[in-house]
């Protein structure tokens, strides 16, 4: 047990001024006080950072935080300032003379918190000081960044296992939003964490309401930018480079929005200052490439746009969570147009230079190398004499080259650009030692990790279900509120009878009968036409001929009927339980989900066939003169509601659309009736909803203030 030296609910309460935990917190708090190392998985919103900074309160010694971006040290700086808690952070925005005053102080132990960018692991300097200070925890903020599989790679955070040790192994914690179980792996291993405990909190985010728009046409994008703003207000708009950035912004102007624009492109003074702005509440909209939003501390944000695809389920899910961090209700939308595909395809290129070109660089280099075996050219002029198509590899090209000790960089006097020095110049090209297996694997992974995200715009499950599913959550349950959950066949989502249920585990049978499994994941082999004609029990020349009349799946729905069947499968595919496999031929297979409710693992929540309904708007059955867009809707009322939904839904272990829909939920927001009978007049109210919930939302109604 290591040394206390505050209770930690005593230091809750002085310095951040709350009376308890959220969920997951105390635990995490109380292995750290216990000595432990540890992983922390917790999604954005969810209080990460207080796993950190509390304990630093409670330890005698200094707490060390590494983290990736200089935006995100001094928003949680000022933050702890605000609060009257000794922290600083030292990086490369300082000049050298107050680096070395405040690496004076940490030795000193005048700071509780100290964060730190990793590219200082690499100063000899830096890590002779580390070896004198009195450490009580090494926090490693943004992990993911740790692990080639993550979605945001740092090669400066590879270091961070050696530097470690290098300083006497202290107690170590890792944390991040979004990780599967692959990164997890990577992050344990590199930090060689002794005996840790993993706490991976759950992914569901219950106040956001998840939709993916498909929107072929920019100007159907900009109109549905101005409908939730004008809903909404204040949100982030994600765009995939500067330019969109730029352009999007622009409109943003046109129609007298308060907005900043965000991206690389600008210095330094410049993104801290718009940043600055809109923590500020000075904009009601940022705009921005992915960067922007790591740590931000602004729980206001209802909305969160994307106005292309990220480039992986990590990516989009970090960034849809920077909406609604105070738990009201918010919405995260992402446009989705299958050519903006390319884009994150010209990403993925970029960060995964070839072998070929990585020996091209290394040749260029070797040739215009100086009597010092410098070059001093820019990036620009390294891509054009090496001839590589996509500027973005030259950096990566570069970074693989340093990563294996055959060149360095450093700054050029006088100029922002940096000069490249060889450092084995008697290596030729042909003979540069690189892991080639490790850049092809990599490339691969992007590239899964990009059809996943393509697969997820594409599933009709519930987009929180689908994400839960992703990130390895067991059974998750459908949120009721995304807009799959909320499409015009939503209301008739039910667990199905036994014989329905029958029915769809024959069905989810023949899928797997006539599809392969290889390394435990699902591969098709036939279209939905081949495998309906083989449950049916067709004698057509092509199932005679692939022997499928052979399977002992053959004829097990014909009693069924063929457009039962076909309806079956739209639903099933719907509800995720089956997905096609996009390529020359669509060839369907079964989903995870599906394969555990084949084995009866699981159950399913869907639409069966024979029970279609026609979506109707209409809030009010009868007897109700009342125009639903001129009542009001009070956003505070409607989040009492959707807490009092979520405990019941708990209670019962339903899920919450079970309960009320969101829209009905809406309604009673807006019409706020006050009376048994006023509420059943309510659509989506029935006997026996009344009977069951609509006394405890009336008395919600009746005391809200």
């Amino acid at each position: 047990m290591k040394k206390v030296i505050k209770q930690p609910l005593d230091a809750l309460k002085e310095y951040f001024g709350f009376d308890g935990f959220l969920d997951g917190q105390d635990d995490v708090v109380q292995r750290i006080l216990s000595g432990a190392d540890g992983l922390v998985v917790m999604p954005t919103g969810g209080g990460k950072s207080l796993c950190y900074q509390l304990p630093a309160l409670c330890l005698d010694g200094v707490t060390l935080v590494v983290s990736p971006l200089i935006a995100l040290m001094k928003d949680q700086v000022d933050a702890l300032d605000e609060k009257g808690i000794a922290a600083t952070m030292i990086n490369s925005s300082l000049a050298h003379g107050e680096q070395q005053d405040r690496i004076s102080r940490m030795r000193k132990g005048e700071y509780k918190l100290v964060y730190i960018a990793p590219e200082r692991f690499r100063s000899e300097s830096f890590m002779r000081v580390m070896e004198e200070v009195n450490i009580s925890l090494f926090a490693v903020d943004e992990a993911h960044c740790l692990s080639q599989w993550g979605h945001d790679f740092r090669p400066d955070y590879m270091r961070l296992g050696a530097a470690l040790e290098r300083i006497g192994s202290p107690q170590c914690i890792a944390l991040t939003a979004t990780a599967t179980a692959v990164v997890r792996k990577d992050i344990l291993g590199v930090l060689k964490l002794r005996d840790p405990f993993e706490m991976v909190s759950g992914f569901a985010r219950p106040n956001l309401s998840l939709a993916i728009s498909a929107t072929e046409k920019h100007s159907l994008k900009y109109k549905r930018i101005r409908e939730i703003i004008k809903d909404h207000k204040t949100g982030i708009i994600y765009c995939a480079t500067r330019k969109r950035v730029d352009e999007v912004a622009e409109m943003m102007a046109d129609w007298g929005i308060s907005c900043i624009a965000y991206h690389g492109g600008m210095s330094d003074e410049m993104r801290e200052r718009t940043q600055t702005e809109f923590i500020s509440k000075a904009a009601d909209v940022a705009v921005a490439t992915n960067a922007f939003g790591m740590g931000i501390d602004r729980s206001d944000v209802r909305f969160v746009i994307h106005f292309e695809i990220p480039g992986s389920v990590e990516a989009y899910y970090q960034e849809a969570g920077r909406a609604g961090r105070d738990g009201e209700a918010s919405v995260c939308e992402l446009f989705f147009n299958y050519a903006d595909t390319r884009t994150q395809e010209f990403f993925i290129e970029g960060v995964n230079p070839s072998y070929p070109d990585i020996c091209s660089i290394y040749q260029y280099l070797l040739n215009e190398a100086n009597g010092d075996f410098e070059v001093r050219q820019t990036l620009d002029q390294i891509k054009d004499g090496a001839e590589i198509k996509n500027g973005m590899a030259v950096g990566s090209a570069l970074g693989v080259l340093v990563k294996n000790r055959l060149i360095e960089r450093f700054d050029v006097s006088g100029s922002r650009a940096k000069g490249t020095r060889l450092l084995q110049p008697n290596i030729l090209a042909s003979q540069i030692p690189i892991n080639r297996e490790a850049l092809e694997e990599k490339n691969r992974r992007d590239h899964e990790k990009l059809n996943s995200m393509i697969e997820m715009c594409y599933s009709r499950q519930c987009r929180q279900q689908w994400i839960m599913d992703y990130f390895g959550e067991e059974n998750p349950a459908a949120c009721g509120s995304c807009d799959v959950c909320q499409s015009k066949f939503g209301g008739d989502h039910r667990l199905g009878t036994e014989s329905e249920v029958l029915m769809l585990r024959k069905a989810l049978s023949g899928v797997a009968r006539m599809s392969n499994k290889l390394g435990g994941k699902w591969e098709g082999r036939f279209g939905r036409g081949k495998i309906v004609q083989m449950l049916m029990g067709s004698r057509s020349q092509d199932i005679l001929k692939n022997k499928l009349d052979a399977l002992t799946t053959y004829g097990m729905l014909q009693e069924v009927g063929t457009a039962t069947v076909n309806e079956l499968f739209k639903y099933m595919h719907d509800a995720g339980l089956i997905f096609t496999q996009k390529g020359e031929f669509p060839l369907v297979t079964l989903a995870p989900l599906g394969e555990a409710v084949m084995m009866g693992e699981s159950k399913a929540l869907m639409v069966w066939p024979g029970k279609r309904s026609v979506r109707d708007e209409s809030p009010i059955k009868a007897g109700l003169d009342v125009d639903i867009e001129e009542v009001g809707f009070d956003p505070k009322l409607y989040a009492a509601l959707k807490d009092l939904r979520a405990k019941i839904a708990k209670s019962q272990s339903v899920p919450a659309y079970v309960v009320f829909s969101n829209k009905t939920l809406e309604y009673f927001t807006r019409l706020r009736p006050t009376s048994i009978e006023v509420g059943m007049r309510i659509k989506g109210v029935g006997e026996a909803k009344a009977a069951q919930y609509l006394e405890h939302f009336i008395e919600v109604i009746k005391s809200y203030r």
